[in-house]
């Protein structure tokens, strides 16, 4: 049997980062089908179908899907269970609530996190904020997985793989959608940002977090947040990068004015190149830093912005 790959929509409009780099780990399982749901997902399904390795596209288009509720999204994907030995979702909010839920109802166990596929029933999963690297093996019939993208590589493009239209099934009726409360931003989106540019309590205030974002303004980065500075009331929750936070693994990752505690370097230790700008020589970040740059950060990264331009 084949992979499930529930795709990542925003929308009407596909995640391709995120669910060209789940593709990549699911690809190692087996032939891929990719399940695109949503309220208007003919788009992003034609998307998904042209992703490099993907076998064939279903389209459960309905207004019941529209706002990624677990329950009639989990109630669709355990319908279609049975043609498939795995179903994965990349990492990402919408699957943290949507997964567990589906593993619950098909009595198996959920495999979160997934950073390496050793083989189709054994996968790695970074543990105690991301000190040690767990081997898990299942022997559930239906392995039901949520795989970190941040290890993984985009697949590309080239695919040609057909599209076919599903219908809905019976919604449970346990949850009805209210109202989202989404931010807007002009800024990429934080977890496949190329650049990542982070504030931490350090930086003081709300008020002075704006050289944080003229920085990350001027690089054309993403803006992220310690959970520190989240908590303080200097960035919003939606920023925060970390272990209870979102994981990311940019080209570039700058920290500025955070000191480097454990729970911060598990959201953002992957990236490609660390700068660390800290007044305290000893901050932990400076151990995972690439390059350093001890000094007033109010001094620093005014100049630095200056300069950029």
């Amino acid at each position: 049997m084949g992979v499930l790959l529930i795709a990542e929509v925003n929308g009407s409009e596909l995640s391709v980062d995120s669910t060209a780099k789940a593709l990549t780990a699911a690809r190692q399982l087996g032939d891929v089908t990719v399940l695109c749901v949503g309220a208007g997902c003919s788009d992003a399904a034609e998307a998904a179908a042209k992703l490099d390795g993907v076998s064939s596209v279903l389209c459960a288009q309905d207004e019941a899907y529209g706002h990624d509720l677990a329950e009639p999204v989990a109630a669709l994907i355990v319908s279609l269970s049975s043609n498939y030995s795995h179903i994965v979702a990349p990492s990402t909010s919408a699957s943290k609530n949507i997964m567990p839920r589906v593993a619950a109802l098909l009595d198996v166990m959920i495999i979160s996190e997934v950073t390496a596929v050793v083989d189709a029933d054994t996968f790695e999963r970074p543990i105690y904020a991301g000190n040690a690297i767990q081997t898990v093996k299942s022997v559930d019939a239906i392995k039901v997985a949520t795989i970190r993208t941040s290890t993984f590589e985009a697949a590309g493009e080239g695919g040609s793989a057909s599209v076919t239209s599903i219908d809905a099934v019976a919604d449970p009726g346990l949850s009805v959608w209210i109202e989202d409360k989404v931010a807007a931003s002009d800024r990429p989106e934080l977890t496949s940002a190329g650049i990542v540019v982070s504030g931490g309590r350090g930086v003081g205030s709300e008020n002075d977090f704006k050289i944080v974002e003229a920085l990350a303004d001027k690089l054309g980065a993403a803006v992220g947040a310690s959970r520190a500075a989240v908590d303080s009331g200097y960035a919003p929750n939606d920023w925060q990068v970390g272990q209870t936070g979102k994981v990311v693994a940019p080209n570039l990752y700058v920290a500025v004015g955070i000191s480097g505690a454990i729970q911060h370097l598990a959201g953002m230790k992957d990236s490609k190149v660390i700068v660390a700008i800290n007044k305290d020589e000893e901050a932990p970040i400076f151990q995972v830093a690439d390059f350093g740059l001890v000094g007033d950060l109010f001094d620093i990264v005014p100049q630095l912005t200056e300069k950029l331009g």
